[in-house]
């Protein structure tokens, strides 16, 4: 039986090879930097300052919560409704006019995806923002394709509410107001908030991005809880990760009028909050009072340290957060360095400054005999707290 002839293979082209790009939007955006644990060297405890983490943790009340929870088989409350009832009691606000989110820089991405992204027009929408202020701004404004607008801070590390206004454009859809501003430190003050939101447009969604706001004690201060009762454009966000001690949970939220909360709850991811990180957050809220403890032992922590620069000639901006700038410029990664070599790690700002996190007194008091070590400048337009 003859054998049939093979069929000649087809010619062989080499396959072209592309590389696997994102879209241009994500190849424009900074990478966040978090903060990196310590250094470990011989004889010294190691201490993160880095990442304004409460040092004294959760109330034992979470830990119980957690210890009893057997439910991870199972997808968590969508609507978060224990947690939302537990701050509307807490906060005196209706349960609708919450929105929970993983953690803060979560219930921002909720909201951004609402307000602000690339217009009917195929152009960007606008973001006014304080600069420098929260690094993660940047990079959430660009993935929702929206463009940033960066108004510099003023000389004492301040929001410059004036020039903020001056940016609003025909374009613009959400202002951030970060109060304490991360990385600075200070804190918008209740009548200039109220002055600058008399020139905003009202179909501007403004954020008071209120991360910090417990650990502050001067009066007058800005509070977007009451803000937002007044301004239905205003939208309240805060954490359970700084105050509560549950970064490591993810959970936040935003308080607005039902207005805003509508859109944001229909942007929200499914199933963002997990329900280990529901459950923790309503135990802290049930033990406020134990939250209001550590948060002071925090506060008492940054008096002492405020005080301790103040006497080595430091000078800083006023700080009403759980961290303090140091504006040292092209000297900051040199004493990002003498820390590190000392075991303490603290968030470097290339060429810009250092922010060192209030922790345990042990740490904070390295911290200071460090500082009597490098030299600094002796004059800066910053103002000081004692």
């Amino acid at each position: 039986m003859d054998t049939p002839t093979p069929s000649p293979e087809p010619p062989q082209h080499p396959r072209e090879v592309r590389r696997v790009t994102p879209r241009a939007a994500l190849a424009a955006l900074p990478v966040y930097a978090a903060g990196k644990p310590a250094s470990e060297i011989p004889g010294l405890v190691a201490y993160k300052l880095a990442s304004n983490e409460n040092p004294f943790g959760a109330v034992p009340a979470v830990r119980e919560a957690l210890a009893s929870f057997d439910g991870y088989h199972r997808y968590p409350d969508p609507a978060a409704t224990a947690l939302r009832e537990a701050l509307s009691g807490h906060l005196g606000v209706p349960a609708e006019d919450v929105v929970a989110g993983a953690g803060s820089l979560g219930a921002l991405n909720q909201l951004l995806a609402a307000f602000a992204g690339t217009g009917a027009d195929g152009r960007p929408d606008e973001v006014v923002y304080s600069w420098r202020s929260f690094e993660a701004y940047p990079i959430s404004v660009g993935l929702a394709g929206a463009l940033s607008v960066h108004v510099p801070n003023l000389p004492d590390g301040s929001h410059d509410l004036d020039a903020m206004a001056a940016a609003v454009t025909e374009r613009t859809r959400v202002i951030l107001l970060c109060t304490p501003n991360n990385p600075t430190g200070p804190s918008l003050r209740d009548d200039a908030v109220r002055a600058f939101l008399a020139r905003v447009p009202s179909d501007v969604v403004v954020v008071v991005d209120e991360a910090y706001w417990e650990f502050q004690r001067t009066e007058g201060l800005v509070d977007g809880l009451e803000l937002y009762r007044d301004f239905p454009n205003v939208v309240s966000l805060r954490t359970f990760s700084k105050a509560h001690g549950l970064a490591g949970l993810r959970v936040g939220y935003t308080v607005a009028q039902q207005d805003v909360t509508r859109y944001l709850r229909q942007s929200a991811p499914a199933f963002a909050v997990t329900e280990v990180a529901q459950r923790a957050a309503v135990a802290s809220v049930e033990n406020i009072e134990q939250v209001a403890e550590r948060v002071q032992r925090v506060v008492d922590e940054r008096v002492r340290v405020l005080r301790g620069l103040h006497e080595l000639g430091w000078q800083h901006p006023e700080t009403q957060a759980n961290f303090v700038w140091l504006p040292l410029g092209e000297r900051s990664e040199a004493f990002a360095r003498l820390c590190d070599e000392h075991a303490l790690s603290v968030r470097c700002f290339t060429s810009e400054g250092v922010r060192v996190s209030f922790g345990e007194p042990e740490a904070n008091s390295r911290f200071l005999e460090l500082c009597a070590t490098f030299p600094h400048p002796s004059t800066m337009p910053m103002t000081r707290q004692g």
